[in-house]
């Protein structure tokens, strides 16, 4: 595959897998009436951005995940207060726009100081121009103008604290959840592609080569029939395979298999394994496939989620119980390495290898970790059994002082990960 084509897949994988997790909190919270300012895909300096209708959509430069900005769930950037002097544009009765600064230059616009305002609940304001005062109805969508930026006002029905716990709950596990219903699918597409091995099979295949081994010297390729080993038939025996290859410890032995229905030799010397001495040729075998039902394919997936599932969790306890070394941990870019080299292997392995990081990526979200889906739910939970909400103050304080623990870990594997490449390890 071609570099070009290598990248963009890695990139596009990237892109799927945080957007489609990021659209299931955008959806059920847009269902429940929140006001969303901003779906993006990234963190940091903004690359790309555009608005529509009242969300502002934006490619950010840091790769590292995504956000949706719900009205309501950080204090409003911009407040206005009694005594200050704005500038209003009404149309049918209704203040549609609010400019905060360079107000000279507006035109078709009321100009006054600001005796009283109310742009949550009552959606109101009071404006005293030229001495008069006149009262004014405050259009539910008018923005607010600062410093050439536009901003909708938040009326409380579609801030994310007014919905109910249900309504904000669902909002942030559909991210998740999002995630789970990738996989799953990509599970089955990867099935539906590749297939499952057959059940008692006659014959075996090459199924990969090891790079650096006897066998790469030669011409086997992936998916050659495996005849005989030294003039013994294998047929779908690997055990016997591999007794004659560890027996052969640098002893050549004759390998022939079939390609295209034709019978190739191969004279190859198996070397001895540096840790059990037994002799090795750098192969892997695999049994053939067969086509999987329609039924099978949901059946398949659902066992793929659940063995990949016990997997993550087995490697979340390792790093609970400290079973592990810092270098064996890898960030964003050891990931994308990992994502590029099985790019390269072609679109059937990219695929189940997408569904294993959306799987994570959804598993990962909803651990209970401050700054992360799981924490956000369990806020909400105290909420639910207390009947009132945390102190908003405090829940901030402990979701930032997670992110910022993250991020610590995030530079933290990410140098490993440049360190790794630095060397030239895999």
């Amino acid at each position: 595959m071609h570099m070009i084509q290598v990248v963009f897949l890695t990139v596009m994988v990237f892109f799927v897998i945080v957007t489609i997790h990021e659209w299931g909190h955008f959806y059920f919270a847009k269902r429940a009436g929140i006001l969303v300012r901003e779906f993006a895909i990234g963190f940091g300096p903004k690359l790309f951005s555009i608005k529509r209708g009242e969300t502002r959509y934006t490619l950010r430069l840091v790769p590292a995940g995504g956000f949706v900005r719900m009205a309501g769930e950080d204090p409003e950037l911009i407040e206005i207060h009694p005594g200050q002097t704005v500038a209003v544009r009404v149309k049918d009765n209704k203040v549609t726009r609010i400019y905060l600064d360079r107000l000279d230059d507006r035109s078709n616009v009321v100009r006054g100081e600001v005796e009283t305002i109310d742009i949550e609940r009552r959606l109101k304001l009071a404006l005293n121009a030229d001495g008069i005062t006149d009262s004014y109805d405050v259009h539910p969508q008018a923005l607010m103008i600062s410093k050439g930026k536009e901003t909708q006002i938040a009326p409380i029905d579609r801030q994310f604290g007014s919905k109910t716990v249900g309504q904000r709950a669902l909002a942030i596990v559909a991210g998740p959840v999002m995630n789970f219903v990738l996989a799953f699918v990509l599970f089955g597409l990867y099935f539906q592609m590749a297939g499952v091995p057959m059940e008692n099979p006659d014959k075996l295949l090459i199924g990969s080569v090891v790079e650096g081994m006897p066998a790469a010297k030669t011409d086997l390729r992936v998916g050659d029939v495996i005849d005989s080993v030294n003039g013994e038939k294998i047929g779908g025996d690997s055990a016997k395979m591999i007794d004659l290859i560890s027996k052969s410890v640098n002893v050549p032995l004759v390998f022939n298999v079939i390609r295209d229905g034709k019978p190739i030799s191969f004279k190859i010397t198996p070397k001895p394994d540096p840790a059990t001495g037994v002799g090795k040729l750098g192969i892997q075998a695999a049994v053939p496939t067969r086509s999987v039902t329609f039924v099978e394919t949901f059946t398949f997936a659902g066992k793929a989620m659940k063995n990949m599932t016990i997997m993550i969790f087995d490697g979340f306890k390792k790093l609970i119980l400290g079973d592990f070394k810092m270098e064996d941990l890898g960030g964003p870019v050891r990931t994308a390495q990992v994502t590029s080299q099985i790019a390269n292997e072609g679109i059937v392995q990219l695929t189940s290898w997408v569904a294993v990081l959306s799987l994570y990526l959804g598993i990962f979200n909803l651990l209970p970790i401050p700054a992360l889906d799981g924490s956000r739910l369990v806020f909400l939970g105290f909420e639910a059994i207390r009947g009132r909400p945390v102190d908003p103050n405090r829940e901030s304080m402990v979701h930032f002082i997670g992110f910022a623990m993250l991020m610590l870990l995030m530079l933290a594997v990410t140098y490993n990960d440049i360190l790794r490449l630095v060397r030239g390890e895999h």
